[in-house]
Parts: C-alpha cells; sequence; structure tokens
C-alpha cells in the first residue's frame, strides 16, 4: 500500500546527497517531495500541512554528524514525525473491567467489521488466551448473521444466535447474560452497517453503547477508501465515545492516506490492522514499526513475532540439526517449509516487512497459494522413497508424478532444481559458506528468479 510514498520518499534521501548540513535552500526541495508524497498517498491537507510544518522546524539546521548524510537526517525527522502522526505507541486493549469485557465493533457497510470481529477473537485466543463469545445485531442483514456464525465454527470461538425479526438493543442483551452465565472473558458485538453516516443508524448504535456500557468501542475503518474513511471516522467519533480505530484492508492497492491520517483527524489511536481475508490477518498496531515500513526500513521486529507465532519449534529444531549436518533433509522437509512460509503470508509478505535493500533480493518473487498448493501436490503425488531420496525420480516417474499433480513435467523439474539448490545451501552452511550462500539465495525459494 505505501510502496509509492516509499519510493518518493527515497529520492529525497537521494536528492540530499553531498550536503554538510540541512539548510533553508536545501531543505525547500526536498519538503516540496515530502508534502507531493503524503498528498499522492491520500493524507488529508490539514494534517500534511502540520507535518511538514513539524519536519522543517526539527530539521533545518541539524548538523549532519559523522556519517550521517542530509539524507538520512531528514529521514530522521521525517520518521520521528511519522511515529508521531500516528500515535505515537501502540495503544494497547483495555479490557479490565468484570468480566466479560464488552467490545462494541462500529462502521459503514464494506469495511470488513464481521470478518474484523472474528479475526479480534482469534487475536484474543491467540495471544492473551480469553474465552470470546461474539454476537451480531445487524438484523439487517441476515447472511452477516450466519457469517459470524461460520467464522466462529472455523475459530472454535463462541457465538450467540439471533434472527432478523429481534431488536438490536435485546438481542445485545440477551448475549450479555449468556456471556455472564457461562463465564466467557469478552464479549464481541458486531452491529449495522450503512452505505453511509446516517441518523436511524448512529442512534441505533448509541442504544446498544448506552445499554452495554462496552469498555472497547472501535471503528472499523476501510484504508482503501482514502479521504472518506478519515471523514468517516471524524463523523463517528463526534457521535460515539470511540476508544480506538481498526484499519482494514492494509494490505490493498490504496495509497494508505488512511493510516496517516485517521489518527489526527479522528483523535482516536489506531488499535489493530487487517490484511488479506485470513482470520489470522490482525496486527495490533505499532506506529514506530508503520513508519519503519514506510520509509523503507522494514518491520523485522512484527516479522519475528510472525515467525514465533507460526513456527512449529519441535519441527524448527530438527531442521536445525539438517542444516548443521548438512544431511537429512529431504522433499518432506521442503514440502513443510514451504507450507511454514504460507502460514506467515507468503514470501511477499515477509518481504515486505524487511528493510528496502534487503527485500530487493526478492523482486519479482510471487510466492501464493496456488504455487504453494502446486508444490505440495507434486510432493504428495510421489511415494514415500521418492521424498527421502529424490535422486531415483527419472524420465518415467517424472511423468507419473506429472500426471498424478496435474501439472506439467517442466514443473516436476522446477521443483526439484529448487531442492537441488536449497540441498546445495545447507552443505554451504554446514562448512560456513554464508556468503556464497547468500549469491545463492534467489534459488532456493519458489517463485524467485
Amino acid at each position: 500500500m505505501f510502496e509509492n510514498l516509499t519510493q518518493r520518499l527515497s529520492r529525497v534521501v537521494k536528492t540530499l546527497r553531498g550536503e554538510a548540513r540541512l539548510t533553508e535552500s536545501n531543505i525547500q526541495e526536498a519538503l516540496r517531495e515530502v508534502r507531493m508524497a503524503l498528498l499522492e498517498a491520500d493524507v488529508a491537507l490539514p494534517v500534511v500541512k502540520d507535518f511538514i510544518a513539524q519536519i522543517r522546524e526539527r530539521a533545518l539546521g541539524q548538523e549532519v554528524l559523522g556519517s550521517l548524510t542530509p539524507g538520512q537526517a531528514l529521514v530522521g525527522a521525517v520518521h520521528s514525525e511519522l511515529v508521531k502522526l500516528m500515535g505515537g505507541a501502540n495503544a494497547a486493549l483495555n479490557l479490565a473491567a468484570q468480566p466479560p469485557a464488552i467490545i462494541l465493533m462500529a462502521g459503514l457497510q464494506g469495511a470488513g467489521k464481521t470478518t474484523t470481529c472474528a479475526k479480534l477473537a482469534k487475536w484474543l485466543h491467540d495471544h492473551q488466551r480469553k474465552r470470546v463469545l461474539m454476537v451480531s445485531c445487524d438484523v439487517y442483514r441476515p447472511a452477516a448473521i450466519h457469517q459470524l456464525e461460520t467464522l466462529a465454527g472455523q475459530l472454535g470461538a463462541g457465538f450467540f444466535p439471533a434472527s432478523g425479526d429481534q431488536r438490536p438493543r435485546d438481542i445485545a442483551v440477551a448475549a450479555l447474560d449468556h456471556a455472564r452465565r457461562n463465564y466467557f472473558d469478552v464479549l464481541i458485538v458486531d452491529t449495522a452497517g450503512r452505505l453511509h453516516v446516517d441518523e436511524a443508524m448512529m442512534q441505533e448504535i448509541r442504544e446498544l453503547e448506552d445499554t452495554l456500557n462496552p469498555v472497547e468501542t472501535l471503528f472499523i475503518v476501510d484504508a482503501m477508501q482514502g479521504q472518506d474513511a478519515v471523514n468517516t471516522a471524524k463523523a463517528f467519533a463526534e457521535a460515539l465515545p470511540l476508544t480506538g480505530v481498526i484499519l482494514t484492508k492494509l494490505d490493498g492497492d490504496a495509497r494508505g492516506g488512511a493510516a496517516l491520517s485517521v489518527r489526527q483527524v479522528a483523535g482516536r489511536p489506531i488499535k489493530f490492522a487487517g490484511v488479506g481475508e485470513k482470520l489470522s490477518g490482525l496486527d495490533a498496531f505499532h506506529p514506530e514499526r508503520m513508519a519503519s515500513r514506510i520509509l523503507g526500513m522494514g518491520d523485522v521486529l512484527t516479522l519475528v513475532e510472525e515467525v514465533q507465532r507460526s513456527v512449529d519449534r519441535e519441527e524448527a529444531q530438527k531442521l536445525a540439526k539438517k542444516f548443521k549436518t548438512g544431511k537429512g533433509f529431504d522433499l518432506e522437509d521442503f514440502k513443510a517449509q514451504v507450507q511454514q512460509m504460507r502460514k506467515m503470508g507468503g514470501l511477499a509478505s515477509m518481504m515486505d516487512k524487511l528493510p528496502a535493500q534487503l527485500a530487493q533480493a526478492a523482486q519479482g518473487a510471487q510466492v501464493g497459494d496456488k504455487q504453494v498448493a502446486r508444490i505440495e501436490g507434486i510432493i504428495n503425488s510421489m511415494t514415500p522413497k521418492e521424498r527421502r531420496n529424490p535422486d531415483i525420480i527419472k524420465a518415467s516417474r517424472k511423468r507419473r508424478i506429472a500426471a498424478g499433480a496435474g501439472v506439467s513435467v517442466q514443473e516436476v523439474n522446477r521443483l526439484l532444481n529448487q531442492f537441488e539448490q536449497t540441498q546445495k545451501v545447507m552443505k554451504m552452511v554446514s562448512k560456513g559458506g554464508v556468503a556464497k550462500m547468500m549469491r545463492n539465495v534467489k534459488g532456493i525459494l519458489p517463485g524467485m528468479r
């Protein structure tokens, strides 16, 4: 989402090379580029004006010390102001209440409220070991109630049934009573949305707010809506005692202005960011990490956290032993590693969190669910003996495997080549040849060129 903004800011750094310090003259053009980059990213104009003024005040006359270039000094100022713009620090959920802690979800239709309810339930279970009950008060869309029930079933979370002939307030009261009697830690209440803000919608959700007295009232905003999303967040913040914002679809191809504007315009912290359709696609929002990603510095901390959550430690230890010895790595291990990559959102998602210079090594990598499924299909079409010893796979076996997996023989050859390159790298690692390994890394992962 922030790719264009990142590229524009990178060009700003290059224009300041060779200068001894940041001055009025050399910073003028740089700030103009920053301003244009933010406006192109659909950041609200008042936010841009304040942002540029703050950077000018912070950066003007700043000495360039040691190996620090003027461009890097400016990036430091931009980074600090971006962090401040997006809230300064992560705003955690406030669940300090007698159970069940109630979370009320608000937002327009199509923003992703129902899916976000399920994502939040999974996040609460996985990160805080909370027992969660979900209920839908969207009596205008029976499909929304059914969708939430289906998602709750996938998660193994609690679901309180409702029907279209009930009043939203009655549903909420009954769900709260059920949550108390069955010792749920958290009650997540999904509400009805509209295509635009209207008085009937606001009156209904205000009634739910007054009845439930939630500890958190979260506004769900579609990051792809740009300025419309920010204006809607402002309207909701004026009508409801919002405690925070959840940005959805942050992995889309929109320009990202909502993420940079909503905190200042709505006056509420961004607590989570949603990416993708998978129920695991919800991350706590850290302004400092997001600022680093925007400036091409990557978000290694989030990547490490994802690895810790997704990787099976016992399997990782077994693989580490094989890496150390350079022996015993077979196609079953290869398949397992590809599956682990998919759990973390694929190679593209991982590279998005690396610093720009490192991510360039993987430019053009396209590893999606289809490619992973194809790799799994090919390996699953092999016999156990073939997986343990790929050297025995000759022409006739390749034809059989290709037919079984529904792919061409060329794709089987491609997979076997990738596996061979992985084995070579492992042997280099076991012998200490890390530098040579890095030169060959492009051939390791499927889809890399």
